[in-house]
């Protein structure tokens, strides 16, 4: 077993060295679902059967020691291995340790960057890498991340992989634009520096762009579904054809060093789902190499071999050169000048949003595994387990998954799969909230509160409310019931009332629910849970109370707290301004509702329509939906709304809770009108006084935050040919627009794309239906029916606004980010509770500092669970936070005793004090206990504990 340096083939330092990688590219669902891509089904969809090539390469690697295979989604071969013999087992064992088949990427998926959120990522990727690491391990390590196919590339995933350990990262996508231009400068590959907040080389990445996206060089495709000519080498038959085979690859191999700056050039020899009869590629491969190399003996400098990413980039990095540096992302990704991937930042929103909230619901899940110990997966509920969920969320991340650019019944089995998982989780759930809280009493689950639909709420005279709070900081949070009574009365877990109101539900909500539930009203009250723990509130229906609120037709012209102040213009019924009272601050601000038209690829000076992955409008102005919004009022002591109905399928709420320091929009919009043959690409547009100069900014993957110029590109000259779609950006968490006195922030609750086309303002793309497939593969229309929904998918959702000083906003955005992700979990008793359970309960000792989320709490194995602890300031954006901080771990939670703590890596797949990477350095502690989290920083720590 040596290092990655023994089994690479032997280089010659006098030539050009063309490195083959032999590979192939299996979507984690995409066409087909996982399963029937694992199986080989429905291949009168596409024909691809991922067991078949797993079996032909490993048939094919036996049969010639040169021959080298690189695989990529665990997902995948995960399934594959569990089938094999104990035999074959070993047999690939072998092979991994030689280094013929090597393991790149390894997460359960290649994730999707634009439209992920970080923690998911990590998620997905420890699971892959984990196991890889328990079957193979060190030599079942990936040293390279290999992210070919996502649409652009975010610099948040490049910061991850350089904290998980790899030596660099391969891609295939990016801008035509900015491709020329480094082909141009020999910039292909860099260094790119992936944190404005990390001590570099903590964030440093190597990045080297494929010359073929990942497809084999033309002429150069030998699988089973390629149409080039096999090398012919029987002089005695005829059409013998190597010396033109050599000619030509010679050249491709000559035209290709010209734009890279060592005398090693890699090629992907392989595409999706190729390598099903291996034979075929590998025996021309074979002939290749014999015949090309045969030359050097007549004077020729050109070496072939069988390499991996691995051994490619080892020359690189023995070549001793300097790269350029790079340190925005690679964003928008556009493959033409008309044909800009900015469409799938938004596409299929409701799945974003799913997602969104599964991926809370895993946290709680993992969480309370932890937390209730071994009767959480074997209680009074039965058993439950947290690993279909954590499955069924990383193959979510793939980059045809919550990227919404899958066919219609894969989407749907994502979803399905997501729902599955969850089930399995609320048993855990169930069993540990029975122990923590010693009652065994049911529990119910409501998962359409969204669209007030609860059915235990809607009938019940008296129950209880069980608020779970994910958050290591405790929480403040509205709860909105769906109820049939007018009046109730609240109390806490200490037994004091709790101000709470009954408010009408609203017109869009009785359109979108569907006769899934019957609720008249909505019961509103504020909850405040502990840190890592839940909090009960008893709710019971008052016969004497006062009639609930009633809803004003005519707008106020103010709703306001102490906190906030928002105005309305009376005749329009929109939004006016915003006002900060504690800081004194006052903005301009109107917000709307409009269309883009999207292309259908007639009529224009390019064929491309708008479609699953493309933006295309057909105009930069969009179609308004209304000038005026009719309005009702609903003013409580809990909760102030203005419900807008712009048309009969856009509408919303404007709430302002009455301890909020943030204004909620609720947005409800669908279905999309297609009767005038349109397809429609639905905005929210926020206009404001704020002076931006053409700037604004959005968080990459959820965590930093890059800052956005129209029209422009940090590394290169733009040629803006798309001026609308061209200038979206992926937003996953937050927006931002800014000047020097105020900062206008909108949290999002799912990933979607924005811009800021005119000075000081904001736009955000909800919504799209199109009618026209985008000739990107995918072969279908994103035109979203459902059971429910069968006229077209409705989506709804919130957006949240907070105006502060620019030094101070990030101390309201980062918490409020992600109490949206890590959303308090509500679950419901009916009746009376038993006397002796227990009402409140934290995880924790204290809570965090605000500065500290707790990423990561899961069982890793009986008695060890995995922690992570994050830093969720950069180091430039709060005066208050932007610190250093120390937390004890030994003092970090009430019922675990930790035992011992080791430091890993970010994928958890190495120990920090043994990762090394190429000019590395690591970093050390003071005191064992005692951790220290820089701005941005996450450390992941594998503890052993004891219940108490």
């Amino acid at each position: 077993k040596g290092s990655i340096d023994s089994s690479c083939h032997a280089t010659k330092p006098d030539m050009l060295n063309v490195h083959l990688v032999p590979h192939t590219h299996d979507d984690v669902g995409w066409l087909k679902t996982v399963d029937q891509y694992y199986y080989g089904d429905r291949n009168d969809i596409q024909h691809a059967g991922v067991q078949y090539i797993l079996d032909s390469v490993v048939d094919q690697l036996i049969k010639n020691p040169d021959r080298r295979f690189i695989y990529v989604e665990t997902a995948f071969f995960y399934r594959w291995w569990k089938q094999q013999s104990s035999a074959t087992q070993q047999t690939v064992k072998q092979l991994v340790d030689e280094g013929r088949l090597e393991f790149v990427n390894g997460g359960w998926c290649m994730s999707d960057e634009a439209t992920t959120h970080y923690s998911a990522v990590i998620d997905q990727m420890t699971i892959g890498l984990r196991f890889l690491n328990e079957t193979f391990g060190p030599c079942g390590r990936p040293r390279v991340a290999w992210h070919i196919d996502p649409f652009g590339h975010a610099r948040e995933h490049a910061s991850m992989f350089a904290q998980m350990g790899y030596d660099g990262l391969f891609f295939g996508r990016l801008d035509y634009q900015d491709r020329a231009h480094r082909m141009r400068e020999k910039e292909q590959e860099l260094l790119w520096r992936a944190s404005d907040s990390l001590t570099p080389p903590m964030a440093d990445l190597f990045t080297g762009i494929l010359p073929n996206g990942y497809n084999p060089p033309e002429g150069f495709c030998w699988d089973q579904f390629c149409d080039d000519p096999p090398i012919r080498d029987d002089p005695d038959l005829e059409d013998y054809n190597v010396d033109d085979v050599v000619k030509r690859f010679l050249a491709i191999a000559k035209n290709q060093a010209t734009v890279y700056k060592t005398n090693h050039i890699i090629m992907t020899m392989g595409s999706d789902f190729q390598y099903e009869n291996a034979n075929l590629w590998y025996k021309n491969l074979d002939k290749l190499i014999h015949y090309v190399n045969a030359l050097q003996a007549k004077g020729s400098k050109v070496n072939v071999l069988y390499s991996t990413p691995s051994c490619y980039l080892q020359e690189l990095h023995r070549a001793n050169l300097t790269w350029a540096l790079k340190t925005d992302d690679f964003f928008p990704y556009a493959d033409d000048a008309h044909d800009f991937w900015t469409g799938y930042f938004t596409s299929r929103p409701a799945l974003k949003r799913y997602e969104r909230i599964s991926n809370g619901n895993l946290q709680i899940c993992n969480q309370l595994e932890v937390l209730g110990g071994p009767v959480s997966r074997k209680g009074p509920f039965g058993e439950g387990d947290s690993q279909t969920m954590k499955k069924a969320m990383a193959v979510a991340q793939h980059h045809d998954a919550v990227s919404g650019t899958e066919k219609q019944h894969v989407a749907n089995d994502y979803a399905r799969k997501l729902a599955e998982g969850w089930q399995h989780c609320q048993v855990v759930v169930s069993n540990s909230l029975a122990g923590l809280s010693s009652s065994s009493a049911e529990r119910i689950y409501c998962d359409n509160l969204n669209v007030s639909v609860c059915p235990l709420t809607e009938s019940s005279k008296k129950f209880s409310v069980n608020v779970y709070n994910p958050l290591a900081q405790p929480v403040n949070w509205a709860v909105r019931l769906p109820v049939n009574g007018t009046a109730y009365s609240v109390s806490d877990a200490k037994g004091r009332s709790v101000d709470c109101q009954v408010v009408p539900v609203s017109r869009a909500t009785q359109n979108v629910r569907r006769n899934r539930g019957f609720a008249v009203n909505e019961l509103v009250f504020q909850v405040q849970a502990p840190p890592l723990g839940y909090t009960i509130y008893f709710v019971s229906l008052r016969q004497d109370g006062p009639p609930p609120a009633s809803t004003q037709p005519r707008p106020p012209t103010v709703i306001k707290n102490k906190f906030l102040q928002v105005t309305f213009d009376p005749d329009t019924g929109l939004l006016s301004s915003l006002s900060n009272l504690e800081t004194k601050q006052t903005i301009k601000l109107t917000q709307n509702f409009y269309w883009y038209n999207a292309s259908d690829g007639k009529n224009m000076d390019s064929s491309q329509p708008s479609g699953a992955y493309i933006f295309r409008p057909n105009s930069s102005t969009p179609f308004g939906i209304s000038r005026t919004a009719k309005t009702e009022t609903v003013q409580t002591s809990v909760v102030q709304e203005v419900r807008q109905w712009f048309a009969p399928w856009v509408s919303q709420v404007v709430r302002l809770y009455t301890d909020s320091r943030t204004l909620e929009l609720e947005w409800t919009v669908g279905p999309v009108p297609i009767d005038d043959h349109l397809g429609k690409e639905v905005i929210t547009r926020l206009d404001t006084s704020i002076k931006t100069s053409e700037i604004f900014y959005t968080d990459s993957n959820g965590r930093e935050v890059l800052q956005r110029r129209k029209d422009f590109r940090p590394t290169w000259q733009l040629k803006q040919s798309e001026p609308i779609a061209g200038n979206y950006y992926p937003i996953n968490s937050r927006a931002f627009i800014k000047d020097d006195e105020d900062q206008l922030t909108v949290v999002t609750d799912r990933s979607q794309g924005g811009a800021s086309i005119q000075n000081g303002s904001l736009e955000i793309m909800l919504h799209r239906r199109l009618l026209y497939d985008d000739f990107r593969g995918v072969g279908e229309p994103l035109n979203e029916i459902s059971s429910i929904f069968p006229e077209g998918l409705v989506v709804r959702g919130r957006l949240l606004l907070s105006l502060d000083r620019p030094p101070t906003a990030a101390d309201t955005h980062r918490p409020l980010a992600q109490q949206v992700v890590l959303q308090p979990l509500l679950t419901f008793t009916d009746g009376e509770l038993n006397s002796n359970t227990r009402l409140e309960f934290s995880g924790l000792q204290a809570a965090l500092p605000p500065a500290v989320h707790l990423l990561t709490l899961t069982q890793w194995d009986k008695d060890k669970v995995l922690l992570r602890l994050e830093h969720q300031f950069q180091s430039w954006e709060s005066k208050r936070n932007s610190k250093p901080v120390t937390v004890n771990l030994q003092k970090l939670f009430s019922t675990l005793d930790v035992l011992g703590a080791s430091e890993l890596n970010l994928s958890a797949n190495q120990w920090k004090d043994e990762m090394s990477r190429f000019d590395w350095t690591p970093q050390t502690d003071h005191s064992d206990w005692e951790v220290t989290l820089r701005p941005m920083e996450i450390r992941t720590f594998l503890l052993r504990v004891r219940l108490r």
